[in-house]
């Protein structure tokens, strides 16, 4: 089969179901799946969370890891939660436990390391394998053969790399967020609508764990829902009060222009890249981007929360001593390290107005007094549903969500209740298996980019609020700040020459 013709094999229901005559069982044993079969898949950013995702992914017969990309080659500078997590998964998956063997500490990343575990898994021969490259731009144009790439770089460089991909025709699956300016939100959203390639946006497969919720707000359970509460312990990341001055040198094999990609030229510094980008208004998205996506994308969908009227910022600071005399700084560069945005939400239909309440940094709301009979308190990370006759308590972290008091439970059949979120070792996620189907022709995943509008609008408004530290009022309809109206020019960026979003 011609490289053409496996690709259009690939993109059309009909060729699948052409080459079902015969079960993949008898062509190649149990689990088999033809060459032809497969989604060749690019890797777009081979940072830590890559390095953590990538055991899964390669351990998944329909895809195809064909080629790396990342502006660092060597895995110099990485950071993350643990020393050695990262490299155990790794040599879990090869099956080799002398993998990186006297690199203990260090943490795995970079395109010559994923390059390495990817022809290591697939057992290519040395010289050969996957293809490298620095550039995605370069491997877009170079990879015809390419049907899909998982995007998984900072944050500022998701809606360049997105739309450039999908407007080659590339299938898309891209980690949270979908970019960190609204503007280029919307634009990747067009993209996909305009292009049809399948998407997938991948907090959705985390969010089966509310489905039992929506169904206790939606018969009635707690009442008429007035607040929605979500809290989280992030930041568990650095971040940093001053911009650095010190200017020390390029770790070697890192494009740092590359890294940059649309934002504004500066000095290379390490409290910018790898992990702890994630704390700076240019390169990251805040904690709600980080883990509001997980909690909250099926309540945005299923409460239809789109377009909020008001985004109202409480943000801590930060005090520095200049000459013996404390000052506040006056910081628009980097997240707060703590912060309260309450977003209020109008009627829609039969729904009555909601107040969601986001809480990041330790912070969150005040225990509520139906947990008392319980003798609980709220965990670091969740979710408070308050409805006028009742209140429910969930999060990304409990297995299983309640009604509280627990007695308020009592009543309801076991099977009814929520199940714990689990995965098998080995498992294909849902959200995987759909967006496989959808790049071979088959229905798109409820994880799709077109899904992500309403969450990816609060999570960008976020981080406006809480870099301007003041009350937005918000146009829907106009997709602007009407007061303050200065705070639109964080709606979108200024592009460095050569990395414009194409119309």
């Amino acid at each position: 089969m011609s490289d053409q013709d496996r690709r259009k094999f690939l993109g059309t229901a009909a060729g699948v179901a052409a080459f079902t005559i015969v079960p993949r069982a008898v062509l190649g044993g149990r689990g088999f799946v033809p060459p032809s079969d497969k989604v060749t898949l690019g890797l777009i950013g081979l940072g830590t969370q890559c390095m953590r995702e990538l055991p899964a992914l390669l351990s998944i017969p329909e895809i195809r890891i064909v080629s790396v990309c990342d502006p660092s080659k060597n895995a110099i500078g990485y950071h993350d939660w643990s020393s050695d997590e990262l490299i155990n998964s790794i040599r879990l998956i090869l099956k080799k436990p002398g993998w990186w063997a006297g690199a203990e500490g260090i943490i795995p990343g970079g395109r010559d390391t994923g390059k390495d575990i990817v022809d290591t898994y697939y057992g290519a021969a040395a010289g050969a394998g996957c293809s490298i490259y620095a550039d995605y731009r370069e491997l877009l144009d170079k990879e015809k053969d390419l049907d899909a790439v998982k995007i998984m770089t900072p944050d500022h460089l998701h809606a360049t790399a997105s739309i450039a991909a999908m407007k080659k025709g590339k299938h898309v699956m891209l980690h949270k967020p979908v970019a960190n300016r609204l503007e280029e939100t919307r634009r990747v959203i067009e993209t996909a609508r305009a292009t049809r390639v399948a998407t997938h946006f991948l907090p959705w497969d985390s969010n089966g764990y509310m489905d039992q919720v929506m169904a206790w707000i939606k018969d009635g359970t707690i009442g008429t829902l007035r607040e929605i509460h979500n809290w989280t312990n992030r930041p568990v990341w650095p971040q940093y009060a001053t911009i650095p001055t010190d200017t020390p040198p390029v770790p070697a094999g890192f494009d740092w222009d590359l890294w940059l990609g649309p934002e504004a030229a500066r000095p290379y510094h390490p409290n910018y890249a790898h992990m702890v980008f994630r704390g700076w208004y240019d390169f990251g998205a805040g904690s709600m981007a980080d883990m509001g996506h997980y909690s909250l994308w099926t309540v945005f969908n299923a409460l239809e929360l789109a377009g909020p009227t008001s985004v109202e910022p409480m943000v801590s600071h930060d005090c520095v001593l200049n000459d013996g005399v404390s000052r506040t700084v006056k910081n628009n560069f980097s997240f707060p390290n703590a912060a309260i945005v309450r977003f209020k939400y109008p009627a829609r239909g039969a729904r009555p107005p909601i107040d969601l309440i986001w809480y990041e940094g330790g912070m969150r709301p005040w225990t509520p007094p139906e947990l008392a009979e319980d003798d609980e308190d709220l965990p670091a990370e969740g979710m408070l549903f308050v409805g006028d006759k009742g209140k429910i308590l969930a999060g990304f972290y409990l297995t299983e969500p309640h009604l509280i008091p627990r007695s308020r439970m009592r009543g309801y059949a076991a099977d009814t209740r929520p199940q714990p979120h689990q995965s098998r070792p080995g498992a294909i996620s849902p959200g995987m298996r759909a967006w496989i189907g959808a790049c071979k022709g088959g229905p798109p995943s409820q994880g799709n980019f077109l899904n992500a509008a309403a969450i990816s609008e609060a999570v960008n408004l976020c981080a406006v609020a809480e870099r301007t530290r003041q009350k937005l009022t918000w146009d829907a309809a106009g997709h602007k700040i009407t007061d303050p109206p200065e705070a639109n020019r964080y709606l979108t960026r200024e592009y460095r020459k050569g990395w414009e979003i194409e119309a």
